[in-house]
């Protein structure tokens, strides 16, 4: 990486101070805040800088490319992408049309997601710093709470439908505890209640580890979720007589169908709409570019065909089996006789739901609380508010009530487009990938990032109309045939926005974080 002399200011000596061994929990904030000044010649803010949020070194990184391909090898096999892709049988297409349209949201997926990675390996930063380049070192907080929000109640949601699986296990082994599920409290079961608090749990001890142990976790779950699924599939294939049906009885053609394809490929991407958000939040971890160049590649198109396979395989058998199109791959689990079996199948359901969580809907928040209260939170803290704050939001309620999830989760969504567009326009095409990263934890009215008082009015200007319009495309009725592109329409009309208005006369130099860098691993 080039590195841009500091103007005035003598570098410390390499050997005057060894911030990985002094970045230590026990060390306080304002401690490691002195020990990064003098190792940096600038002043660092502990009201912008700790532990987690600081940069990590390049040396000693260890998300390889396999690392980032057992992301995907979780994340795309989630129950909600498979109900998701099964939607499109049901909605008309066969197979071929399914892969085709996965196909696409693949391709542009691995594009976007590249770009997103590629900035957490030059900087090292996680999303919420990453977005000070942007919206000013305060307005990131508006990037980061949006994005931590939807990931908090997204995060109860799925560890409630985890906490489903673990109790249709549980009354296969244990029949009897099938009295325990008859009752409500606060609208769940008492089975219900520890089942689901017992994931709960399991999720935040391993968060409290870190970054590491999560990737961990990743590579142990991967595999485990493939071989299940291709088993599954399998299992329905030979059930089905050794065919499948490629298209149900209302099978699409001509324009329908082509509308339909392209609108499928294009929610696809919107579903990982977040996760192109904060990629920067692993990827900055990972020893290189070409790492998670391999890993997208294996973990996006072509674990995508996969999952695209076994969709169709699952659809379509089930279909000719008896004429109905299922949900998801809990509902095939379900109907397995063997006990045993059914037990393995819902452990690897659990295993995959939590592998899920832990990426798309506990790292974000986790990042943002540690943005918002630096001095107060690290990384284990952060992990046990944000798992507090999924817990006594009631999860099960707001996925029980379709109002919460289309107006509250869905207008939060749409507004992550108009934050994509504005993060990417401005480092690819305004700044070409240059980033001062001593700038971003700096208080000084004159630094890079600072802005009008720490926050970039420009990039919340272009923020506006593309999130107006996203949310009049989600919402009104007659835009219904539009909605599927809402992702794409509000992050090009928020990137093209804040291109025009930019500044043109900001200093733009290309400064590493090595000096005030800490180990990548937790």
């Amino acid at each position: 990486m080039q590195t841009t002399p500091l103007a005035g200011v003598e570098p410390a000596p390499e050997a005057a101070v060894d911030l990985g061994k002094a970045a230590h929990p026990s060390v306080g904030v304002d401690t490691l805040c002195d020990i990064a000044s003098a190792a940096s010649g600038r002043t660092i803010s502990p009201t912008l800088y700790n532990i987690d949020l600081a940069p990590t070194k390049r040396e000693g990184r260890r998300w390889t490319g396999y690392s980032i391909f057992t992301l995907w090898a979780n994340d795309v096999h989630s129950l909600g992408n498979y109900a998701f892709a099964i939607g499109l049988f049901a909605l008309g297409l066969g197979g071929w049309q399914i892969l085709l349209a996965l196909g696409v949201g693949a391709v542009l997926l691995f594009a976007l997601l590249s770009l997103s990675g590629f900035m957490g390996v030059k900087t090292g930063v996680p999303f919420p710093v990453m977005s000070r380049i942007s919206f000013g070192i305060r307005g990131a907080q508006i990037a980061s709470l949006l994005r931590g929000a939807v990931a908090v109640a997204w995060f109860g949601i799925q560890t409630y439908l985890a906490s489903v699986v673990l109790r249709v296990m549980l009354v296969a082994m244990v029949p009897s505890l099938q009295e325990l599920d008859t009752n409500s409290i606060l609208g769940l079961s008492t089975l219900g209640w520890a089942s689901f608090v017992f994931l709960w749990i399991v999720q935040l001890v391993i968060v409290s580890f870190g970054m590491e142990m999560i990737r961990k976790y990743e590579a142990f779950a991967g595999p485990i979720i493939l071989v299940t699924m291709a088993a599954i599939a399998v299992w329905i294939f030979v059930e089905a007589g050794g065919s499948i049906a490629w298209a149900g009885d209302n099978a699409l053609e001509g324009g329908d169908m082509w509308r339909t394809i392209f609108a499928g490929g294009a929610l696809w991407v919107a579903i990982y709409g977040t996760f192109v958000l904060n990629f920067c939040d692993f990827t900055r971890s990972a020893v290189s570019k070409k790492a998670v160049v391999r890993g997208n590649f294996w973990g996006i198109p072509i674990n995508m065909l996969l999952f695209g396979a076994i969709v169709v395989v699952m659809a379509g058998g089930q279909f000719k089996i008896n004429g109905t199109v299922i949900q998801s791959p809990s509902d095939i689990v379900q109907t397995i006789p063997n006990t045993l079996f059914l037990v393995l199948a819902c452990l690897a359901l659990l295993i995959l739901t939590i592998a899920v969580n832990l990426m798309a809907n506990f790292v974000a928040p986790v990042y943002a609380l540690t943005n918002l209260f630096p001095k107060h939170l690290n990384f284990r803290k952060a992990a046990w508010v944000s798992g507090t704050i999924g817990l006594i939001i009631l999860p099960w309620n707001l996925y029980n009530n379709p109002l919460v999830i289309v107006y509250f989760l869905g207008g939060l969504g749409a507004l992550l487009g108009p934050l994509f567009g504005v993060v990417m326009a401005d480092y690819w095409l305004l700044r070409r990938g240059k980033v001062n990263v001593l700038e971003l934890y700096s208080e000084d009215p004159a630094g890079a990032y600072y802005y009008k008082k720490g926050y970039n009015p420009r990039a919340i200007i272009a923020m506006v109309p593309a999130a107006a319009i996203a949310l009049l495309i989600a919402f009104v009725p007659a835009l219904e045939a539009a909605a599927p592109f809402a992702w794409f329409v509000a992050a090009g009309i928020a990137a093209v926005v804040y291109y025009v208005i930019s500044d043109r006369r900001q200093r733009l130099e290309d400064v590493d974080g090595e000096s005030i860098a800490v180990a990548s691993a937790h």
